[in-house]
């Protein structure tokens, strides 16, 4: 059976149950499509009426730089330990205990200058479905273990390999970098990282094929968070 954007969709629907708030979790290496996906999703499933979906990436756990430089890591941004693992485990604890009474906030990445922007996406107590996506979701060391318990599912994205790495590359370009420095870039650090996501596959409860997200319907993309979404020009998306 292949799977279809329509079938992920219904598996969302139906995540859910009992009035309770679910959160769905998309995994996958640098360049697999996972905010894509998540975009998708929540503009689908929104759709015009009131919405009771919201987005919230990994990506606003992000070190600032100017932490990463103190602690000698600038130069690995997107690695795990690059990231506050921990309060993105809180964040998660939040949207499932707390997110019934009050809008919670949580922090999202700015695009254009590769940074964390705290306080940037609200998700109301009318959200009933929570969806987060990155690298790192099934990751069972440190304070990521703590990350696959808060979540009902998690799908792992799993393109074709050279897909994903022209993806990569061409995300990099985008936010700056020339053709030889993306590549290095990704050669050096976004691999190194793609094959540590890779080993934790088999931990999701659902592997999407890039076939699935490529028979999204072609409609206009109104971002629920403009410009703080996504991984941007870092390593981790």
């Amino acid at each position: 059976m292949v799977l279809t954007f329509d079938d992920l969709l219904h598996r969302a629907r139906a995540l859910p149950r009992g009035g309770r708030r679910a959160v769905l979790g998309i995994a996958g290496s640098p360049g697999a499509g996972k905010s894509t996906l998540a975009e998708c999703l929540v503009r689908e499933l929104n759709g015009s009426g009131e919405p009771w979906v919201a987005w919230v990436p990994m990506d606003g756990f992000h070190l600032a730089d100017a932490e990463l430089d103190r602690l000698g890591r600038r130069d690995r941004k997107g690695a795990p330990d690059t990231f506050d693992a921990a309060g993105y485990a809180a964040l998660l604890r939040r949207l499932r205990e707390e997110g019934d009474d009050e809008v919670v906030y949580a922090p999202g990445f700015e695009r254009d200058l590769e940074q964390p922007l705290a306080g940037a996406i609200p998700v109301p107590p009318a959200a009933r479905l929570v969806i987060t996506e990155g690298n790192y979701l099934l990751l069972g060391t440190g304070a990521w273990a703590r990350v696959r318990p808060l979540l009902d599912e998690v799908w792992f994205c799993a393109p074709d390999e050279e897909e994903r790495l022209r993806r990569l590359i061409a995300r990099h370009e985008r936010f700056g970098k020339s053709h030889e420095e993306a590549v290095a870039w990704v050669r050096r650090s976004d691999e190194r990282n793609a094959a540590l996501v890779a080993a934790t596959r088999d931990r999701a409860d659902l592997v999407v094929p890039g076939s699935a997200v490529r028979s999204v319907p072609s409609v206009p993309t109104v971002p629920t968070v403009p410009t703080v979404r996504g991984s941007g020009g870092s390593a981790a998306g």
